[in-house]
C-alpha cells in the first residue's frame, strides 16, 4: 500500500510500522530472552517508581515447538517467543492499551472540525497575517521559539496538537507544504525536550535516580536549548527557501477587514481554552481522558458560540475525527512492538547488551556509548519517564566507573531520548502529531533526517564539551 505526496508513491505509514512490528516478533526468535529484578522505591515527591537493579541481568531458558510458533500463548513457568497469533493480538491490545491517548486525538480533530466549520480559524488568521504581512523570516523563529519554551520549560507536548492545524493553515495560506507547518511545531517541542531546562517529566526522574538534585547542571543544558534552537530554526527557514526556489514571494498582502463579532468571540474562546487548558494540566495533573472531556465541552461551546445547529455540529465534528483516525491504527501499532518485546522477554536483554557496549573506554566513549545507547532504546522505550526509570539505575554506576559524571550520564540521556524522539516511528508522540498534521511518517523523514545527522554530531560535540569540562 502506497499514498500519493506531492505527485510522488511513498510507502504507507501502516506498511511501516507493521513492517517494524514483524521485526520486533522475529527479534523474539534471534534474542535470548532474560530480564533484570525491579524493586519498587520512593522519590522525593513521595512518588514510588520501579527500578531496574543493577548486575541483576539473568538469562531464562527459551523452549517453544512448531505449534507455539504459530499459536503459542504466554506462560509465566515457560519463557516462549511471540507466535504468529501472538503478534496480531498484540495490536489490539496496543489500541487498548493506548485507549485514552486516541480518543484524545480524535476528539482533538473533532473540536477543529467544529472550529473549522466556523470559519474563526480562517478569519483569524488572514488577520494575523496582514499584521505582520506574511514575513516568514518573523514569524516562523517568533513561534518556533514560544512552541519550545513550553516544552522545554514545563515538559508541555501533546499540548500543541491544538496549535498545529492552525499553524498548518497559516503555512497553506502563505503556499507552503503541511510538512513545513508540522515542522515548525514538532522540532520546537522536541528540541524543547532534548535541552529541558526544567521539564519536570525528565529531570525530576532522572536526576534523582543518579543523586543530583532536580534540575541542577541547566547551564549545559541552556547552551544546547541555544545551539540546537538556532540550527533547528536554521533548518526550517532553509527548507522554505527551498520551497520558494522558484522564486514566488515569501512575504504576501493579506485581507485586513477587521473580524466579525462571531469570529472575534470564537477566538477568544479558543486563547482562554488554551489557557485554561495550559493551566489544568499542570495544576491538576490532567491526563488523556480529562483532556478528551475537555476538548469535548470546547467543541459545544464553539458550536453554541458559531449558532450551528445541532445535527450540523455534530457532522463537522465527526468528518474532523474522520481526517486523524489512522492515528488509531499507528498508535496501535506503535505500542505493539514494546508489547512483543516485553511478552518475548527480550526488552531486558536488549538493555543489557547495549549497557555491555559501552564498556570502560575511558569517559569520552562511554559517553558517546551512552548517548548511541538512549537512542536505540528510545525505539523500544518511548515514554521519556519510563526510559528514565530504566536507564539511569543501570548507567548511573556504569558511569561513575568509566569516569562519565552524574550529569552528564543524565545530559546523553537528554541527548538520546530527545532525539530519536524527532524521527522514531515508535513514538506515540510523533505519530500522533503527524496525524494531526495529516502528515505521513515516511513523509516527515524525508524532510527531517538531514537534521537529525545535524542535531546528532551537535550533540556529540556538546558531550565532549560536557566530559572535557567535567559537568
Amino acid at each position: 500500500m502506497t499514498t500519493v505526496v506531492q505527485g510522488k508513491r511513498t510507502m504507507s505509514p501502516t506498511i511501516v510500522m507493521v513492517i517494524i512490528v514483524l521485526i520486533a516478533a522475529l527479534l523474539t526468535y534471534l534474542v535470548p530472552s532474560g530480564e533484570f529484578k525491579r524493586e519498587k522505591v520512593e522519590q522525593q515527591d513521595g512518588k514510588k517508581v520501579t527500578l531496574v537493579v543493577p548486575d541483576s541481568y539473568k538469562t531464562t531458558q527459551k523452549e517453544y515447538s512448531f505449534s507455539d510458533v504459530l499459536v503459542g500463548t504466554p506462560s509465566k513457568e515457560v519463557v516462549k517467543p511471540v507466535s504468529v497469533i501472538q503478534t496480531l493480538h498484540a495490536v489490539p491490545k496496543g489500541i487498548i492499551e493506548q485507549a485514552d491517548l486516541i480518543f484524545m486525538v480524535m476528539f482533538i480533530g473533532g473540536m477543529f472540525g467544529v472550529l473549522s466549520k466556523s470559519g474563526a480559524i480562517e478569519a483569524g488568521l488572514e488577520r494575523s497575517l496582514s499584521i505582520t504581512k506574511g514575513n516568514v523570516y518573523l514569524l516562523v523563529p517568533s513561534l518556533m521559539i514560544i512552541f519550545s519554551l513550553g516544552s522545554t520549560f514545563m515538559g508541555m507536548a501533546k499540548e500543541y496538537l491544538l496549535v498545529i492545524p492552525m499553524v498548518i493553515a497559516m503555512t497553506d495560506r502563505l503556499g507552503l507544504s503541511k510538512v513545513t507547518g508540522l515542522a515548525i511545531v514538532t522540532l520546537a517541542v522536541k528540541v524543547g525536550y532534548l535541552a529541558s531546562l526544567t521539564n519536570p517529566y525528565a529531570l525530576a526522574v532522572a536526576q534523582p535516580l543518579v543523586g543530583v538534585p532536580v534540575f541542577s547542571g541547566m547551564s549545559m543544558r541552556l547552551v544546547t536549548y541555544v545551539a540546537m534552537m538556532g540550527i533547528c530554526i536554521a533548518y526550517v527557514l532553509w527548507h522554505i527557501r527551498r520551497e520558494n526556489a522558484g522564486g514566488q514571494k515569501l512575504s504576501h498582502s493579506f485581507d485586513s477587514t477587521p473580524l466579525s463579532a462571531q469570529h472575534l468571540w470564537l477566538l477568544i474562546a479558543l486563547g482562554v481554552g488554551v489557557a485554561f487548558m495550559v493551566y489544568g494540566s499542570q495544576t491538576w495533573k490532567w491526563k488523556a481522558t480529562e483532556l478528551s472531556a475537555y476538548y469535548l465541552f470546547l467543541s459545544v461551546v464553539f458550536a453554541a458560540i458559531a449558532k450551528m445547529r445541532p445535527s450540523d455540529a455534530a457532522d463537522a465534528f465527526v468528518a474532523g475525527m474522520k481526517k486523524v483516525l489512522i492515528a488509531a491504527v499507528l498508535i496501535g501499532l506503535a505500542t505493539a512492538v514494546a508489547i512483543i518485546l516485553k511478552e518475548g522477554q527480550i526488552m531486558d536483554t536488549i538493555i543489557h547488551y547495549l549497557v555491555g557496549f559501552i564498556g570502560g573506554n575511558g569517559a569520552y566513549i562511554s559517553a558517546y556509548s551512552m548517548f548511541v545507547c538512549q537512542l536505540l532504546l528510545d525505539i523500544a522505550i518511548p515514554s521519556t519517564s519510563g526510559q528514565a526509570a530504566v536507564t539511569m539505575p543501570i548507567l548511573g554506576p556504569v558511569g561513575e566507573i568509566v569516569g562519565v559524571t552524574p550529569q552528564t550520564t543524565v545530559f546523553a540521556f537528554l541527548m538520546g531520548n530527545g532525539l530519536t524522539n524527532v524521527i522514531t516511528p515508535t513514538s506515540s508522540g510523533l505519530l500522533i502529531f503527524l496525524a494531526t498534521a495529516e502528515v505521513s511518517w515516511t513523509r516527515w523523514a524525508k524532510y527531517v533526517w538531514p537534521l537529525v545527522v545535524i542535531l546528532f554530531i551537535t550533540a556529540l560535540i556538546l558531550l565532549t564539551i560536557a566530559v572535557a569540562t567535567g559537568y
